[in-house]
């Protein structure tokens, strides 16, 4: 039985545009030149910040999202960047007595930004937090601590195969991999990805139908 869901932020629940845009911005390229460069490192299975070493090799990421945030022009989240299917679906999931946790790899200052939005969800954390990132084992685990759960009786939920389904699997979690994003697209008929996920969908609304089922 599942007693939890526990659901990725970027390209799961929040679009990733506006924070793409914004380094754009910062480095002073055109947008579509991130986009397309992102893209490109999804397609060579790295990690998205390789993008931004592509504009800037020299670059220091992390003191970069400092420097952003020193001059007022750092992480920024509203109603507007959330999917469409993001609270009618959380929504629908709770009423169903269902445990709802937000929680990715993203900064103490996502989280804070995140809780702002007032999802429907009890509880909303991130790996600036915690102090640990997928695909880490002990992100998960830390994971199944918090919910008091076993991990068989939690799904994960997110787009990303190698930081989501993958090492979610591996950890005992039941897994759902999104067809959403870039991630979620490109990878989603991959033979890994097929044997990790026990539910692929299309949709947060999917999970309420087979949930319910």
């Amino acid at each position: 039985m599942i007693r939890t869901i526990a659901f990725d932020v970027g390209e799961t629940l929040v679009r990733d545009d506006r924070y793409w845009a914004s380094w754009a911005d910062w480095l002073g390229v055109p947008r579509h030149t991130v986009s397309a460069l992102v893209g490109a490192v999804v397609a060579r299975g790295e990690d998205n910040a390789e993008a931004l070493r592509l504009i800037c090799p020299e670059i220091d990421v992390a003191a970069s999202y400092e420097v952003r945030e020193a001059a007022g022009r750092g992480e920024y989240l509203d109603e507007t960047d959330l999917y469409e299917d993001v609270r009618p679906a959380l929504a629908r999931l709770r009423e169903a007595g269902l445990r709802v946790i937000v929680v990715g790899n993203q900064t103490v200052k996502a989280a804070k930004l995140l809780r702002s939005l007032d999802l429907p969800a009890d509880q909303v954390a991130t790996s600036g937090e915690w102090g640990v990132a997928k695909p880490a084992p002990e992100f998960f685990e830390r994971l199944v601590a918090e919910t008091g759960d076993t991990a068989e009786e939690i799904l994960y939920v997110g787009d990303h195969p190698q930081n989501d389904t993958i090492p979610a699997r591996a950890a005992g979690l039941r897994t759902a991999h999104l067809r959403r994003g870039p991630w979620g697209h490109l990878w989603a008929d991959a033979p890994e990805v097929v044997a990790a996920a026990d539910y692929r969908i299309d949709s947060l609304m999917d999970l309420v139908g087979i949930l319910e089922r």
